[in-house]
């Protein structure tokens, strides 16, 4: 774009504490612009073969009641066009090859396509029409000849839309029945007098459409529409004669679409459903190839690269190879908006714009978040490519009707390490995974033979030990070998510490009451040890009273009697005075006499 079209002094200037050093230069913010609309209504073509790029804007007004086809030129509005419905999709396309390569723009609204060439109506594409539910017919035919009562004719159509939302396998009412079944008794009568003579249709509408290169995949070259319907239908135009080339089922309404390749070598479709999952088609697939579960609504969705991006309402980006497998999802600061792809031909940067709820658009290469832009309003829409004669540019509206235009910047490069959230780029960096050895491969087969024993045996295995450890928590729950007792009236706790490298040890038993408010006292403390290795200076002696919450240390010295270097256990017992049982019971693991050995 031209700088002259598109001055970066402009009085409203986009990026209002955006930092010096963006690598988006602000062309231009206009917050009135009245353009209301979404990603799917915008495009940008050059409409008269002379390099210069038009905005194409598919408005939607700000009642929903004006809807005009506008297109803008630098900063002006260049033309408009009074729509008769509601647009979903707006694309340039080229019908025929000739030497001057002018596209065409598509304009899906309602079951039509209006075919603007030089910004002039050239042709209307309609829908073909669905079947009409027989009932119905006979319905309107008696009352065409007067022989149904008003009354009767309400309750037959009411019955044949039950059973058509029950059954499935009908055709639902038409637009001419269900408006009448919505009319009170005296608006009735005049409807039917003003509609019985008109042919009873059923007519399918566009939801969403792109499009498809036909044979080649340069950008002066023929492109075929891809449209989503109402009916659950996708399908595939020819752009010269607008004859029906591919008529696919998808099992549920489309809201969103993408493609990829040619239609004469190979293509793929993603669809994206009201049912929260996402279809990929094939060429000369009669049905979708594979299905993606999503864990909410689709936002938007595109194809980057060999891979699927798609934004939910769940504020994730999530990630998915062109057979259905999920590769990462990235969570996202707010609700995404919309979704869009950046094609940078130049450094062959291929990323996704996020645009959020939080007044910022988000920059993604692969799950790595490499810039941040900052808007003055809600973006309810985007669009990057080449506007007037600057390759790179990204215009977006917003959801009060403001337009923004920025520039990248010729030297801006973008860095996984630009934006200071997002996945670490450790994450990306793959793992050097070894090849499969004979070992491996062996040890695989085995496990897909045997695999049945095998579990039976860990099972039986698992079982073992789950018994050994229960039998061994039981035994010395009945000896008080805990070391804190179990005794709902002596609630004790001990720890022993050994000082001293020998051949003289302190030993210190801790001893704590963990009662809250009670008291213990009568406790007796006594020793069990081998008579030839140790000697204690008080085997036997009485604690004091164990005032809740105090830790008692309580010691003696142990002597050790050999000359061999050896060491054994010593038992501590915890008891009540006339009590046969212990109440606490400890093994301390005596070392070796060191100071023995040396001598």
């Amino acid at each position: 774009m031209a700088a002259a079209a598109l001055p970066s002094s402009s009085s409203g200037a986009a990026g209002d504490g955006i930092q010096a050093n963006s690598k988006w230069l602000d062309a231009h913010y206009d917050p009135v612009a009245s353009l209301y609309t979404f990603s799917s209504c915008v495009t940008l073509a050059d409409l008269h073969g002379d390099g210069d790029c038009k905005l194409v804007v598919g408005d939607l007004g700000p009642t929903g009641h004006e809807m005009k086809l506008k297109v803008y030129h630098g900063m002006d509005l260049l033309s408009e066009n009074v729509l008769l419905d509601l647009p979903t999709s707006v694309a340039a396309f080229l019908m025929e090859r000739h030497e001057l390569c002018v596209p065409a723009v598509g304009v899906a609204a309602g079951p039509y396509i209006y075919v603007y060439k030089n910004m002039r109506p050239y042709f209307r594409y309609a829908l073909p029409p669905l079947e009409v539910n027989s009932t119905e017919k006979d319905v309107w035919e008696q009352a065409k000849e007067d022989k149904v009562d008003l009354l009767s004719m309400k309750e037959t159509l009411e019955m044949i839309r039950e059973n058509a939302d029950r059954e499935n396998t009908e055709p639902p009412l038409s637009v001419q029945s269900l408006r009448f079944l919505a009319l009170d008794p005296p608006e009735m009568e005049s409807f039917v007098n003003q509609y019985k003579m008109q042919p009873l249709k059923r007519q399918s509408l566009i939801t969403c459409m792109t499009t498809l290169k036909k044979s080649v995949a340069d950008e002066g070259s023929i492109s075929c529409l891809v449209l989503g319907t109402e009916n659950s239908d996708i399908i595939i135009l020819d752009p010269e004669p607008f004859s029906m080339l591919v008529q696919t089922k998808v099992p549920s309404v489309p809201a969103f679409l993408d493609v990829t390749g040619q239609y004469d070598v190979e293509y793929r479709l993603i669809v994206a459903c009201r049912n929260g999952c996402i279809y990929i088609l094939r060429r000369n697939s009669k049905r979708h190839k594979y299905c993606i579960e999503l864990s909410s609504q689709a936002v938007g969705l595109s194809w980057v690269q060999k891979n699927i991006v798609v934004a939910c309402s769940d504020e994730t980006l999530q990630s998915f190879t062109q057979k259905g497998k999920k590769l990462w999802v990235v969570p996202l600061p707010a609700t995404p908006i919309t979704l869009s792809l950046i094609d940078e031909k130049f450094q062959s940067f291929h990323a996704v714009l996020v645009a959020l709820a939080n007044m910022e658009v988000h920059i993604y290469q692969d799950k790595n978040l490499v810039n941040i832009i900052q808007t003055q309003d809600v973006v309810s829409s985007i669009c990057f490519g080449r506007y007037g004669r600057e390759d790179n540019t990204l215009v977006m509206t917003t959801k009060g009707g403001g337009l923004i235009i920025k520039i990248l910047k010729r030297t801006a490069t973008f860095d996984k390490r630009d934006a200071v959230v997002g996945a670490p780029v450790a994450q990306s960096i793959k793992l050097n995974v070894p090849k499969k050895t004979k070992l491996y491969v062996d040890q695989t087969l085995r496990e897909r033979e045997s695999g049945v024993a095998m579990h039976r045996v860990f099972q039986t295995d698992l079982s073992r030990i789950r018994l050994m450890a229960a039998r061994a928590y039981a035994q010395a729950l009945q000896c008080n070998m805990t070391p804190v007792s179990e005794s709902a009236q002596e609630q004790l706790k001990m720890n022993a510490v050994v000082q001293g490298m020998g051949p003289t040890f302190k030993l210190t038993l801790n001893l704590q009451n963990m009662s809250d408010t009670r008291a213990v006292a009568n406790l007796l403390i006594s020793f069990l040890y081998d008579e030839k290795l140790y000697s204690i200076e008080h085997p036997f002696f009485k604690t004091p009273m164990l005032v809740p919450g105090l830790n008692y240390p309580l010691a003696t010295f142990v002597e050790c009697l050999s000359e061999q270097g050896t060491s054994d256990i010593i038992k501590v017992f915890v008891l009540h005075e006339g009590e046969p049982e212990p109440l606490l019971t400890a093994h301390i693991n005596m070392p070796v006499s060191e100071g023995l050995a040396a001598v």
